[in-house]
């Protein structure tokens, strides 16, 4: 069977008498054995007004009509669409839309015209060195970090099609170091924020405190997914921007396990919401007459954060917060790395322990006194209030408590 050709296809310019000219792409499709010539508008010259502008609208469909073609990309423009089509259905919607993003602000407009083989790490590196936002402001390491892995993902989808034969942007050193420490709740103020709270916005706190649940799958439960019998919820979506589809990553669509505590306060929830069915979301809007979830934003804006500064707590809260809370408070209680990457769902311990668990001060105190106390051991210095075997003493109770397995 003979292979199909690939195909650039035509762009050209229409005139039109009463309306704006229209720019049209010509193509060809086989159809039972004979070529038939189609076109497609691309748009007017409003919306396109140079031809470079067109060219770059037509990048997408000129791969779609070339799909079983022996398409070989010329630029990193044309890996981009292909990748589009081929490989973002496959990812979480938010992940999805993440990517459409970084490509279309970022990755595009810089290296769209590159030619794949013409791009160098030393040359990519030095541009996220230097990489803005578009209003300006210096990128995140983060944000930085998530362009280079896109990159490389893409040149990865490359050689996997044998359009390129390496990736350069292995090579590519950037740091994920967070420019500030997520802010979190302490067990004090968590507890002074729950009677400031209504019922729902209440249920909303202790199942996002307990189970670490991101917030796109936190508002995505609907009551089916929570088995009363085994206490757990049964985590298999995630809704973002109203759109409902898989979760983050596999290790999520674990099931989490729920608190007695929280357990009831979802079954007294249920008695009250007008929505109670299996198929009805936890926390349904009411606007959308329950066929949406309520908007996690607007619960954070009106209600959460009001009642934090109503209790003198100015933290930068959010939903998120909750998780790294969460993760936080398992090392602090001496949860193994294993269990803790269990119940926070990652998909590797590495995550775990990079990102969410952050260093407790309580923690770190213990763990000098205990050193220190044991650099002077048997010397005359003391402690000015206590003999050091005293301290000594006591900072092992401490550790005891906080780690059982000590």
């Amino acid at each position: 069977m003979q292979a199909q050709r690939y195909q650039r296809g035509s762009l050209s310019l229409v005139k039109r008498k009463s309306q704006p000219d229209t720019w049209v792409f010509r193509y060809y499709a086989e159809q039972g054995g004979r070529r038939i010539y189609k076109k497609k508008i691309i748009g007017t010259v409003i919306e396109f007004p140079k031809r470079k502008d067109a060219e770059k609208a037509v990048t997408q469909p000129r791969v779609n009509v070339n799909d079983g073609a022996a398409f070989a990309p010329m630029n990193l423009e044309q890996l981009v669409a292909h990748y589009r089509r081929v490989e973002l259905p496959l990812k979480a919607h938010s992940t999805a839309e993440g990517y459409k993003n970084y490509l279309t602000l970022h990755i595009v407009p810089k290296w769209g015209n590159s030619s794949l083989s013409a791009i160098k790490s030393v040359e990519v590196e030095s541009w996220l060195r230097s990489f803005k936002k578009l209003n300006g402001q210096p990128g995140s390491p983060g944000t930085k970090t998530k362009i280079r892995n896109l990159m490389s993902a893409l040149f990865s989808h490359a050689i996997r099609y044998e359009w390129a034969a390496r990736n350069p942007i292995t090579a590519v050193r950037t740091s994920a170091k967070r420019l500030r420490t997520p802010d979190i709740l302490t067990a004090k103020e968590f507890q002074a924020l729950l009677p400031e709270l209504s019922q729902r916005d209440r249920v909303m706190v202790l199942l996002a405190g307990s189970t670490g649940l991101r917030r796109g799958e936190l508002i995505a439960l609907r009551w089916g997914d929570i088995d009363f019998d085994l206490s757990q919820a049964n985590v298999t979506h995630a809704v973002w921007h109203n759109v409902e589809g898989d979760t983050k990553t596999e290790a999520s669509r674990k099931p989490v396990p729920l608190p007695a505590l929280v357990v009831e306060e979802l079954k007294q929830w249920r008695l009250v919401t007008l929505y109670r069915s299996g198929d009805d979301y936890l926390f349904p809007s009411i606007a959308k007459n329950g066929r949406q979830p309520i908007t996690p934003d607007m619960i954070l804006r009106r209600h959460i954060r009001p009642a934090l500064e109503r209790v003198g707590v100015t933290k930068r809260i959010g939903f998120h917060s909750f998780r790294h809370g969460l993760g936080t408070m398992l090392r602090q209680k001496g949860v193994n790395l294993k269990t803790a990457q269990e119940l926070l769902r990652h998909a590797n311990s590495r995550i775990t322990l990079e990102i969410y668990q952050q260093a407790v001060g309580a923690e770190k105190r213990v763990a000098q006194n205990l050193a220190f106390d044991g650099l002077l051991e048997g010397g005359s210095l003391q402690h000015p209030s206590a003999p050091f075997s005293t301290l000594g003493g006591y900072m092992k109770e401490v550790v005891i408590a906080i780690n059982p397995g000590f």
